[in-house]
């Protein structure tokens, strides 16, 4: 039998909380004792060198209460401004609680397009990237105030699969209102077992989450199915566990009851394949002997090692690079583009910022964008 992932293993993580977490419906107020244990839990993942980001609901919920909304349906406007006025509460919350374990929060704001536009995904994980590279914890949560078919249940769980995908993370907690899934909907049958390792999605398990008008998926276990396959296909673990519970993290590392959804692949493997087998290059790059040794060593290519730029491409397209003789080295996404590429190539670091000036990065193509061709 295929073993259980151990928490304390995974270096990157990423934990999606739900807003029936956060905020407690019947009082109107926010679970601040839990919040505090899910930060120790954090602080304790960070202790042990593991890098966290949190993908967090709750600002509706806590600008509905902060308004004096009822619990009733809210018209789009009227969720719109709720999660205006949330969104400060909940940056605030969430602040609090990790400085008390000592860390600093970083709140970050991500619509749809943020994850879909390649432009916008660069810069939004350039962003993540130097917060972790910083030791502070991102917290992420959906721009409500500006979304309109976002605003539906469910939607943090895909938001979660993608923000996780778009940070390299190799591990996935989706904490919700259930242990995990079950081969029956608990709520309709008694005998219902929960399932503690899915090593694929397959038709079998898609079932097991109940029909797309049932009340059970309405629950959220089906989005909770498409978060899977998006980690899967990411090549990162996930986990579905019961974040009703004080200390859910810990309870997952302790072996509490919850379902691993599990990958073959890692996150750069997965990265890697994307970038070499699906995206068409839309330009080449034609580097030296000393970069092409560099590249091989697992170095990133810098714009000194470029002799010649062929073609139009923008930040983030995917681009040939090759050798002086003209074999193919590589593809990489390409962090400048064609325009400012060819202003500096064959330079060093420090021109390149008196040529671009602030802002400007060493790495044309970094080695984690880059997919090195088979030998």
């Amino acid at each position: 039998m295929t073993a259980l992932p151990l928490l304390a293993s995974f270096r990157r993580v990423v934990v999606k909380v739900g807003s029936a977490l956060l905020v407690d419906r019947d009082k109107s107020r926010l679970r601040r004792a839990w919040l505090a244990a899910l930060a120790e839990d954090i602080g304790e993942l960070v202790a042990n060198g593991a890098e966290v980001i949190v993908v967090s609901s709750g600002a509706i919920a806590l600008g509905r209460t902060v308004l004096g909304f009822s619990n009733g349906a809210l018209r789009l406007e009227e969720s719109q401004a709720c999660a205006a006025v949330g969104q400060i509460a909940l940056a605030r919350v969430w602040s609090e609680a990790l400085a008390h374990e000592g860390i600093t929060a970083g709140q970050v704001l991500l619509t749809l397009g943020d994850t879909e536009q390649r432009r916008r995904y660069l810069n939004a994980r350039a962003t993540l990237g130097k917060l972790l590279e910083l030791r502070a914890v991102p917290v992420v949560n959906e721009n409500d105030t500006v979304a309109t078919a976002e605003i539906r249940y469910g939607d943090n769980d895909r938001l979660a699969a993608r923000v996780a995908t778009m940070a390299g993370a190799d591990c996935l907690i989706l904490l919700s209102d259930v242990d995990g899934l079950y081969d029956s909907p608990p709520g309709e049958s008694p005998d219902a077992k929960l399932i503690s390792l899915v090593e694929r999605v397959t038709p079998r398990i898609e079932k097991m989450a109940g029909s797309p008008a049932s009340e059970f998926a309405r629950g959220g276990m089906r989005t909770k199915l498409e978060a899977a396959r998006i980690a899967s296909g990411a090549g990162m673990h996930m986990v579905i566990a019961n974040g009703r519970h004080a200390n859910p993290l810990k309870r997952i590392a302790e072996r509490g009851p919850c379902t691993w959804f599990l990958t073959s692949s890692t996150p750069r493997a997965a990265r890697k394949t994307f970038i070499a087998a699906t995206l068409e290059p839309k330009g080449v790059l034609v580097i030296d002997a000393g970069a092409v040794r560099a590249l091989e060593g697992g170095k990133s290519l810098l714009a000194a090692g470029i002799k010649r730029i062929e073609g139009e491409f923008a930040r983030g397209d995917a681009v040939l690079i090759r050798g002086p003789n003209g074999t193919e080295v590589g593809r990489g996404l390409v962090g400048y583009d064609a325009v400012d590429a060819r202003r500096i190539i064959g330079h060093s670091t420090e021109e390149i910022l008196s040529i671009l000036g602030a802002g400007a990065r060493a790495e044309v193509i970094h080695r984690d964008d880059l997919a090195l061709a088979a030998a």
